[in-house]
């Protein structure tokens, strides 16, 4: 029930936002506001952030509310895939990070292998394109799409980045503590069937 309550916030958040895109009508813009203080008061109630941390999210939050774009590395070797341990709640998670404006998905991923493990990768496949709100992640504000995306080690040496503070290669049945609002263990199993079978077909979910 906690989840379905975030998600109407959600919901209610991005109407807001639409509203106060689009709308020139002076009441209607005063409605609009007080939607998103009601979406804000929703959230506060049903997860751990307070209202000073969802005004610092929310409003600066301007046009046509979207999902946010989130993107993750994946390398297999020998049977292993690599992870970065997060400074920001020191658990395990695949490489990468939000898109970034002016990047393409692949552009994207290869900076953020870079930066976060030291490595110089080529991206070869999109291996998935998930919600996140159809997954086992945490509740969070924000609805995110999460693109997993296959790379192959190029150059480069393990070194860790101003976000990580370690960097390994795990077997599928030996994962470490996972950040589960980066990835989760379904989600690493799922990666592991194109480890072993590399004709199995996109995963959209």
């Amino acid at each position: 029930m906690k989840d379905q309550w975030l998600k109407w916030a959600q919901r209610i958040q991005a109407l807001s936002q639409a509203g106060l895109t689009f709308s020139r009508d002076a009441f209607d813009r005063e409605r609009y506001e007080e939607l998103r203080k009601i979406s804000k008061e929703m959230m506060a109630l049903q997860s751990e952030l307070t209202m000073q941390q969802l005004n610092l999210l929310f409003d600066k939050e301007q046009g046509y509310p979207t999902p946010k774009v989130d993107v993750r590395g994946v390398l297999f070797k020998d049977n292993t895939i690599l992870m970065v341990r997060e400074k920001m709640d020191d658990k395990w998670s695949l490489p990468g990070g939000f898109c970034e404006v002016g990047l393409s998905p692949s552009e994207n991923i290869a900076k953020e292998i870079n930066e976060e493990s030291g490595y110089h990768v080529v991206p070869i496949k999109l291996l998935s394109l998930l919600d996140t709100n159809k997954h086992e992640h945490p509740p969070q504000p924000f609805h995110y799409y999460k693109i997993f995306i296959q790379c192959e080690i190029v150059g480069g040496s393990q070194q860790i980045g101003i976000e990580t503070n370690d960097i390994a290669f795990f077997s599928e049945n030996h994962l470490p503590n996972l950040s589960l609002r980066r990835n989760t263990q379904e989600q690493i199993h799922m990666l592991f069937e194109f480890y072993r079978n590399p004709n199995k077909s996109t995963v959209i979910d």
